[in-house]
């Protein structure tokens, strides 16, 4: 029997944990001692102790690539958070000839900058909001305000809302650029900020892509996550209300040509703002998300089996 090993915890690992059941296939949990008594641990076939305590022993990429190795495992499912996105740790497990759940290292390591993301885009004439291509310095910062006006600054590693702030005036610029860059530091490990220009009364629009790494790419429609506290999603709607169809259309098109320019293999989300008629590409997820929930309410269609399959 084919065995996967859950390199997660709490909601999405209990989820992994029943998806699998349901596939027949085996699986292996993962806990330090102090989240020994967590429900997904009851929930797999074996559990294997961690080293260290917390949230930093889920991201021991030397403990869970040796545990898959002992338990036979032959694919790891990363999740969300933690691993998920972490191109080094999907290149480890190719290496330890263990399938990675979810895009190619490339991939991760491609929509893991978001300038690498714009420029993709923008190669291919997908529509990116005006902005920096490259790390931007304080001086271009506020030369890119004074000539555009509010502007948005954004970690290029950024991830969760953090490391962004907008800046309406110029005078603002200089402490949010030093905050942003600070916060980023401590979140991503990288401080690099880019610049676009601040797009009011848009909407957040975001696509549910599937690949198979071949190129062939579907989508399962879209959600209107614009509800928002300080970056992070509070509401999610799907489908997205008073869309216009053609809006609809022509975001999902531009979605779907990215994940198949890239041959996207897994689950990913493509993140657009939409204001009338005109969208541009704001960045992809490359990794199952939180709210993949409410995309199997209104399709039926249990995308964590999916991503495993």
């Amino acid at each position: 029997m084919t065995t996967i090993l859950i390199a997660n915890r709490g909601e999405i690992a209990i989820r992994i944990a029943r998806a699998a059941r349901d596939l027949g296939l085996a699986t292996v949990g993962i806990a330090p001692a102090d989240d020994s008594a967590s429900l997904h641990t009851r929930l797999v076939d074996q559990v294997r102790e961690l080293p260290g305590q917390g949230t930093a022993a889920y991201l021991d990429q030397d403990a869970i690539i040796a545990i898959a190795r002992e338990t036979g495992a032959a694919a790891i499912h990363p999740g969300y958070g933690f691993l998920s996105e972490n191109a080094a740790f999907a290149a480890r497990c190719a290496e330890a000839g263990l399938i990675f759940i979810g895009p190619s290292p490339q991939v991760l390591d491609l929509f893991g900058d978001k300038i690498s993301a714009r420029l993709l885009a923008e190669s291919i004439a997908v529509p990116v909001v005006p902005g920096t291509s490259r790390p931007t310095s304080l001086e271009e910062a506020r030369a890119f305000a004074r000539q555009h006006g509010a502007v948005m600054l954004k970690a290029i590693a950024g991830g969760g809302g953090r490391g962004m702030r907008a800046v309406r005036d110029l005078a603002e610029i200089d402490e949010a650029f030093e905050r942003c860059g600070s916060e980023a530091r401590q979140a991503f490990g990288n401080g690099d900020l880019y610049v676009e220009t601040l797009l009011p009364a848009a909407r957040h629009i975001e696509v549910q892509v599937v690949g198979d790494g071949s190129g062939q790419v579907c989508h399962l429609w879209e959600r209107d996550c614009t509800v928002q506290r300080r970056h992070q999603k509070l509401l999610e709607f799907a489908p997205a209300p008073h869309l216009p169809q053609g809006v609809r259309t022509a975001l999902i098109g531009a979605a779907l040509q990215l994940a198949a320019h890239v041959r996207y293999s897994g689950l990913g989300t493509f993140e657009f703002l939409v204001r009338g008629d005109e969208f541009w590409f704001m960045e992809a997820n490359p990794r199952l998300q939180v709210e993949h929930t409410i995309t199997e309410e209104v399709t039926g269609i249990d995308l964590v089996q999916t991503q495993i399959r």
